[in-house]
């Protein structure tokens, strides 16, 4: 329904709430993308008295339909053709003095849309904080303090004419005398802090004894008490001396920054090396020199440790350092975003989405523990970090650093192929010994104890060691709750969650048996859902039993459990970790959150209670991803002063990614991988796009699935290898049934964008979707 309506004059005007938007055949126009429009750009005219204010990347206000909506300039300088011009409409409002996205990051998400083949508006949204998205305002504090010092005449004539002014002087610091230096070490409070009414407050200012400012309130992450520094102070630390393989590795990056030109190099450094120490010295370059640098990380948790050093060790490169990941809240990411907008901030570090940043002048991108899955986005876009962290460094011309302790297969694979540059440290910092791994049979233990274990008895002896030596362990577990299922001895049933088809977990904390996909919880039965024994078992165990039995074998010592539990509550994570690092805590059990990037120098015992977990899983990156987790969680050991040791409880020792890992021999654990990997086709040989389709009604999925397939070999014959359709592995999530289908090809672009057209003209089913995920990190 349109709003417009024309005037005796012939100009038009479109009116919506209380004011009238002009429009007009002249001026400068620009291309909008609104937020909630789909993706699709709107040409809008600029008035006047912001044209010299407009840029690409900024935010605005505009007339959509007839409402206001939010959206950023895409393109300027665009002309409407003159048939149409004289309908195209004035912007509102320029929200920011300051473009919120840049140029790098727009065309960023043009290839992201194209390379993932997903819906151009679900990349817009996802690079952009919903904070932003939003028009958040700043919070701002309104500050008092004195803007004088009164004589003894002068104080002494407002105490006889306004004696709550008096008082307030006095409060602010004031005092009578004539010295006029001392207004320096007067005190500055907020008005609201102050114990005065407004009226006397503003009878102060209006004197011009008191002066008011307005302030923007920074609400920066991490600056607390659990930093491990006061609130608002930061700790300088001085660089340590890099060995031989360190500086070999700084200077190659230093000598890629000089050039000013686009470069990867892969940093394979062992476990304890300080790839850390590289990284930041080549960040300190870039800031010294102008310019900005984003940190990448894969966990939230190992967020507030990079920080910390960080910011103690580059406090004197004259710029903040912010923090980005999914656990802040809208004010802290508003003002985090804002001030890098602004360039007040030149460095980030966070999670995959920290890769939109509006960082100006970006001269370096580090990937750290660049192998990690959880840099894959798992709903559209499937983007993963690392490779737009890889593509935006193109655009920006910058140099991108992938590091990591075992390199995913493709990395590696590109480094060998001179796409990257491979800069190696194989000794740890001081030439530390690396950890001696032990591989525990668990069929031998269960054998001796007559039953199931958990844990065996050379890691009980190893932990009861380390405890009468006052010496710290980390034990990993990577599945959470007490039990991983219910099972009737009686009838053989097992409580299934109703809306997956997967078993309820029990979690004997709350009583509760919850579903990890789809987080549906009921009660724990007392007796069998389907015949009424009260005989049920609980089968397998999780971090929640495995800290039961720690306190139960070890009552005298401090045992914490680290899992997505234990971190429901805001900043749990950080304290945990702060503790553990101040030493109030023996033994830290966790899931894949302890696995990486984590450096305590107290800790000699790392314990893997149940390496077979990622070992056994319908997945061809099954073995990688053990070999990379026992080395990740081995390295956690010996960081210090003190040897360490690590205990690896498996039920299948001869494993070729078990047998690696304890000799920690990377290039002949690769070697072999990569050719399993070249005998079938699989990444890094090819890539992959994983089809997928899902819907409440079983058998119309499995139709839909088959008639997909039926209609790609009849138009695309011969455009790539295609494998399936065939049930996901989990067949169901959250009472959708999921079938897949795979695309090998050695060029995404071509197989995605064909893919993305004939999808377009398949004759989907209301009730099914498709969705494509390029370069799957996850078959399940």
């Amino acid at each position: 329904m349109s709003a417009e309506k024309q005037n005796g004059s012939g100009e038009v005007f479109d009116f919506f709430g209380d004011v009238p938007v002009r429009v007009s055949a002249t001026g400068t126009f620009v291309e909008v993308i609104p937020f909630d429009g789909g993706g699709r750009a709107y040409t809008y005219r600029v008035p006047a008295e912001l044209e010299e204010k407009i840029e690409p990347g900024s935010l605005v206000k505009i007339p959509l339909g007839a409402r206001i909506a939010l959206g950023i300039v895409w393109k300027n300088g665009v002309v409407p053709a003159p048939e149409w011009a004289e309908k195209v409409r004035d912007l509102r409002e320029l929200c920011y003095d300051v473009p919120v996205m840049t140029e790098d990051v727009r065309k960023l998400c043009e290839w992201i849309s194209a390379y993932y083949a997903a819906p151009f508006n679900s990349v817009f949204l996802t690079a952009l904080p919903s904070a932003i998205r939003q028009g958040v305002r700043p919070v701002v504090e309104k500050k008092i303090s004195l803007a004088r010092t009164l004589t003894v005449e002068e104080f002494s004539k407002l105490q006889r004419r306004a004696k709550k002014q008096a008082e307030l002087y006095e409060f602010l610091g004031g005092a009578a005398e004539s010295d006029e230096t001392s207004i320096f070490a007067r005190k500055i409070f907020t008005r609201a802090a102050l114990p005065f009414s407004a009226a006397v407050i503003n009878a102060l200012i209006f004197s011009g004894i008191a002066k008011e400012e307005i302030v923007t309130k920074s609400r920066l992450a991490y600056d607390d008490d659990l930093s491990g520094a006061p609130a608002g102070t930061t700790v300088v630390a001085l660089a340590p001396t890099l060995n031989d393989e360190q500086n070999a590795a700084l200077e190659s990056f230093r000598a890629s920054l000089r050039e000013r030109a686009f470069r990867v190099h892969l940093l394979h450094g062992v476990t304890g090396s300080g790839k850390t120490e590289v990284y930041m010295g080549a960040i300190r370059d870039v800031l010294n020199s102008g310019g900005s640098a984003i940190f990448l990380v894969p966990e939230v948790a190992l967020t507030p440790q990079t920080v910390e050093r960080l910011r103690s060790r580059l406090a004197d490169c004259g710029t903040q350092i912010v923090v980005w990941h999914s656990s802040l809240s809208s004010g802290e990411r508003f003002d985090a975003w804002m001030s890098m907008a602004r360039g007040d901030a030149r460095l980030l570090v966070g999670a995959r989405s920290a890769i939109f940043a509006p960082l100006k002048n970006l001269r370096l991108i580090v990937v750290d523990e660049e192998h990690e899955s959880s840099f894959k986005q798992s709903e559209t876009p499937f983007y993963h970090g690392r490779d737009v962290a890889v593509y935006r460094a193109h655009l920006a011309g910058a140099l991108c650093v992938l590091g990591s302790a075992t390199p995913s297969l493709e990395s590696f694979q590109n480094a060998r192929t001179g796409k990257y540059v491979l800069n190696r440290i194989t000794k740890r910092v001081d030439d530390r010994a690396f950890p001696p791994m032990k591989i525990i049979d668990m069929r031998r233990e269960v054998l001796h104890s007559k039953g199931q274990i958990m844990f065996s008895r050379p890691m009980i002896d190893a932990l009861r060691s380390r405890l009468e030596r006052g010496e710290q362990s980390i034990l990993f577990l990577n599945r959470r709750g007490y039990s991983r299922a219910m099972i009737c001895p009686e009838c053989g049933h097992v409580v299934n969650c109703p809306h997956c088809s997967s078993a309820l977990t029990y979690h004997r904390a709350e009583e509760q048996m919850r579903c990890h996909l789809c987080d549906h919880v009921e009660p724990a039965p007392s007796r069998c859902p389907a015949c009424s024994s009260a005989g049920i078992r609980w089968r397998g165990f999780g971090t929640q039993r495995a800290e039961e039995m720690l306190k139960k074998l070890f009552p005298e010592a401090s045992c914490v459990r680290l899992d997505a539990d234990t971190m429901a509550k805001k900043n749990e994570f950080r304290k945990i970790l702060s503790d553990f690092r101040a030493g109030k805590i023996d033994i830290l059990l966790g899931t894949q959150i302890i696995a990486k990037g984590l450096d305590f120098p107290r800790v000699t015992l790392a314990g893997i209670l149940d390496a077979d977990l990622s070992l056994h899983v319908p997945d061809f990156r099954a073995s990688e991803r053990t070999f990379q987790l026992l080395v990740q969680v081995a390295g956690r050991a010996g960081r210090g002063d003190l040897e360490g040791e690590v205990l690896v409880q498996t039920f299948t020792p001869s494993a070729a990614p078990i047998q690696f890992a304890k000799r920690a021999d990377f290039d002949d654990f690769l070697e072999d991988e990569i050719e399993r990997r070249r005998e079938f086709g699989y990444p890094p040989e090819r890539h992959i796009i994983r089809h997928i389709f899902r819907g409440k009604d079983q058998q119309l999925v499995e139709e839909t699935a088959d008639a997909w397939a039926a209609f790609f070999e009849k138009n695309a014959p011969g455009l790539c290898e295609v494998r399936g359709p065939a049930p996901c592995p989990t067949e169901k999530i959250q009472d959708n049934y999921r079938w897949h289908m795979w695309y090998f090809c050695k060029k995404i672009v071509g197989v995605s964008a064909r893919v993305s057209l004939l999808r377009a003209s398949f004759p989907w089913p209301e009730d099914v979707i498709d969705l494509l995920d390029v370069d799957p990190a996850d078959v399940s």
